[in-house]
C-alpha cells in the first residue's frame, strides 16, 4: 500500500494513477486513514490534473465497493434520476413518486446542497419527523411498500464518498467533471439500480455553465456509467433561471406539493420533470414510447396517484401522516416573509441565477461549512421569471427571512440578480438535448 502523499503527488505532477492506487487511497479515506487535508489536496489535484476515462471507472468503483452494494428482488424495475443541481430544482420530489406510479420502483440516495445549488436531503429535511438516513432495513421495506424512498448516504453506502462530497463543497473543487461523475455514479451503482437517467444542467445557475461543459460531463456520465453495466441516459436541461419559482428549502418542499396535487403547475418545471420520467419509463420498459410515457404521467398526476405515493413514503420515513393534505402546516415558517420590490419598470431579461442560489446562502438556506446548520425556512418564493413585465414596485419575488436585517440584506442580493430592460428576451428550451 502506497502512502496518500505519495498518490497525491503523482496525480498532482499529472501523472496516471493505477486502479490499485485509487483503491488504497479510497480505502485510507473509508477507514480515516487519509487526513481532510490530504482528502481535499488530492481533489484539488484531481481538479487541475484531471482523470482518464480508466481512472474515472477506478474511482467510481472503489468509492461504491467502500460499503454495501444493494441488490433488490421487486417486482417492477428500479430506476433513477439524478440531477448535478441548480437553483429551484425540486423535481426529485415530484419524480420519484410520479414514476412509482407507473410501475417502477425508485431509491433515490440524495445528497445535500454543493456550493450554490440546493439539496434534495436539505429540503426533505425541513419535513417534521423525515428520516433522512433511516437504515438499510427500513430503507428496502419503504421502496417496497411506497414504491420510492428518497434518502441521504447512510453509513453503508459509499461511505468514501460522503467523506468526499462534503470536503469538495468547502475547498472549491465542486464543478471538477470527474470528481463530480465518480460520485454521482458510486451511489448510484451502489444503490443497485436498473436503470439511471441524469440531468446536466447548464446556464447561469449550473456548475457546468456553458452546454459544451455540460455536455462534456453528461457524456461521461454515460460513458463511465454504461461501462460499469448501469444503462444510462442523460438529458441538457436549461439552467439559465431558477426552475421553480421558489428557492429554499421548505418553499422548494410546498412548490413540490402544490405541482403533485395541480395546484399550480409551472411550464418549464413541468416541461423538464416529464421529459426526466419519460426517460425513466422508457428505460425501464415500462412504455413503449415517449408518447405512451407521457400519457401516464399525466395520468399518475391527475388521478392524484403520485401525490398519495408522495404522502405515503413521508408518512412511512417519519413525517406527517397527513402531510400532503396539511403541509401548509407541517412546513416550518419563517418569520419574516415580504416581497421585494423591483426598482424599475421593465421586462425581466435574465437572471443571474448563480447569485439567487448565493442569496439563499446568505440567508441560512445553505452552508459555507461543512459542519453549518441550515435553516430550512429561508429563502424565496413566487420569483418572477424572464419575459416577466413588471412595474416599478411590483414584486421580483416574496423573500422568507429569519430576521429584517437578512430580509433586506436578501432583497438586494435579489435585485441585482434580476436585470430588467425593454425587450422580450429569446427563450431558449427547457430540454437542451438529450446524450446517449
Amino acid at each position: 500500500m502506497r502512502l496518500p502523499q505519495e498518490i497525491i503527488r503523482d496525480k498532482r505532477d499529472g501523472r496516471a494513477l493505477s486502479e490499485a492506487d485509487i483503491a488504497d487511497f479510497i480505502r485510507g479515506l473509508t477507514a480515516e486513514r487519509v487526513t481532510e487535508g490530504q482528502a481535499a489536496a488530492f481533489a484539488m489535484a484531481v481538479f487541475f490534473r484531471g482523470l482518464s476515462l480508466d481512472e474515472r471507472v477506478a474511482l467510481t468503483r472503489a468509492m461504491r465497493d467502500s460499503g454495501t452494494v444493494l441488490a433488490w428482488d421487486l417486482p417492477g424495475p428500479v430506476l433513477d434520476k439524478h440531477s448535478t443541481g441548480g437553483v429551484g430544482d425540486t423535481v426529485s420530489l415530484a419524480l420519484a413518486p410520479m414514476v412509482a406510479a407507473c410501475g417502477g420502483f425508485v431509491p433515490m440516495i440524495s445528497g445535500r446542497g454543493l456550493g450554490h445549488t440546493g439539496g434534495t436531503l436539505d429540503k426533505l429535511a425541513g419535513i417534521p419527523g423525515y428520516d433522512v438516513a433511516p437504515g438499510l432495513d427500513r430503507f428496502r421495506a419503504v421502496v417496497r411498500e411506497a414504491g420510492c424512498a428518497i434518502i441521504g448516504q447512510t453509513g453503508d453506502l459509499a461511505p468514501a464518498d460522503r467523506r468526499l462530497y462534503a470536503i469538495r463543497d468547502v475547498t472549491g473543487t465542486v464543478e471538477s467533471l470527474d470528481l463530480i461523475t465518480a460520485s454521482i455514479l458510486s451511489k448510484k451503482l451502489a444503490a443497485g439500480l436498473g436503470g439511471l437517467v441524469m440531468d446536466v444542467k447548464a446556464g447561469s445557475g449550473a456548475f457546468m455553465a456553458r452546454d459544451e461543459e455540460a455536455r462534456g460531463l453528461a457524456q461521461s456520465i454515460v460513458t463511465v456509467a454504461n461501462a460499469a453495466g448501469l444503462p444510462t441516459r442523460a438529458l441538457l436541461t436549461d439552467m439559465d433561471a431558477p426552475l421553480a419559482s421558489a428557492a429554499g428549502n421548505a418553499v422548494e418542499v410546498a412548490y413540490a406539493v402544490d405541482y403533485l396535487t395541480g395546484r399550480a403547475r409551472e411550464p418549464r418545471f413541468h416541461a423538464v420533470t416529464m421529459a426526466l420520467c419519460a426517460e425513466m419509463l422508457l428505460l425501464g420498459r415500462l412504455a413503449a414510447d415517449r408518447a405512451e410515457a407521457e400519457a401516464r404521467l399525466q395520468a399518475a398526476l391527475d388521478t392524484g396517484a403520485a401525490a398519495e405515493i408522495f404522502g405515503r413514503m413521508v408518512g412511512a420515513l417519519g413525517g406527517p401522516s397527513d402531510f400532503v393534505e396539511a403541509s401548509e402546516r407541517h412546513l416550518p415558517r419563517a418569520p419574516v416573509v415580504r416581497p421585494v420590490a423591483a426598482e424599475r419598470a421593465g421586462i425581466v431579461g435574465s437572471v443571474d441565477t448563480r447569485a439567487v442560489g448565493l442569496a439563499v446562502i446568505g440567508l441560512g438556506g445553505g452552508r459555507t461549512r461543512s459542519q453549518d446548520d441550515i435553516d430550512p425556512r429561508v429563502g424565496f418564493s413566487e420569483l418572477a421569471r424572464p419575459g416577466d413585465r413588471l412595474g416599478a414596485g411590483d414584486p421580483l419575488g416574496l423573500v422568507h427571512a429569519a430576521d429584517e436585517t437578512a430580509a433586506e440584506r436578501a432583497a438586494a442580493a435579489l435585485r441585482a440578480a434580476y436585470r430588467i430592460g425593454a425587450t422580450v428576451p429569446v427563450a431558449r428550451e427547457a430540454i437542451i438535448e438529450r446524450v446517449g
